[in-house]
């Protein structure tokens, strides 16, 4: 899954620009890597997108289980999706997605970095300056467009 060059970043571009549609997408990009065996940190912004993401992942499709929890505010639970403010926690190290404006600290300890954009500027433009600090540290790129 990654080689010694650090993480491959993969970004992927969604069409519109309703939030709920880039949730969405997170969700089952998240179902897709856990139904892999991989485990995964979902870094956000604020304390509150991370608690509206622990809900979402619960509810998004009938039927689904990922299960997860809220770092650090359920930190003695051992689950292999974490949803984030901050750093993820100590043994999280296979597939970053982030949501948040910035390139997440701690990312090159990750095998996958998974960046989800919609064509709201409040995402595309921050998203672009992410793509330059990856493409310009020379970590691998992909370029999905849905």
């Amino acid at each position: 899954m990654t080689d010694s060059t650090g993480p491959r970043v993969d970004f992927y571009l969604l069409p519109g620009q309703d939030p709920m549609q880039r949730l969405q997408f997170v969700c089952r990009l998240t179902e897709k890597v856990f139904s892999l065996g991989h485990s995964v940190a979902i870094r956000v912004d604020e304390p509150r997108q991370a608690q509206f993401l622990d809900q979402l992942l619960w509810s998004f499709r009938p039927g689904s289980f990922i299960p997860h929890r809220v770092h650090p505010q359920q930190p003695d639970r051992e689950e292999p999706v974490v949803v984030t403010s901050g750093m993820a926690p100590e043994g999280f190290d296979q597939v970053l997605i982030n949501l948040g404006t910035e390139v997440p600290e701690g990312f090159e300890g990750f095998q996958r970095v998974a960046e989800v954009l919609d064509q709201n500027d409040a995402n595309k433009l921050p998203g672009r300056t992410r793509y330059a600090h990856y493409r310009d540290a020379g970590y691998p790129l992909e370029t999905h467009k849905l």
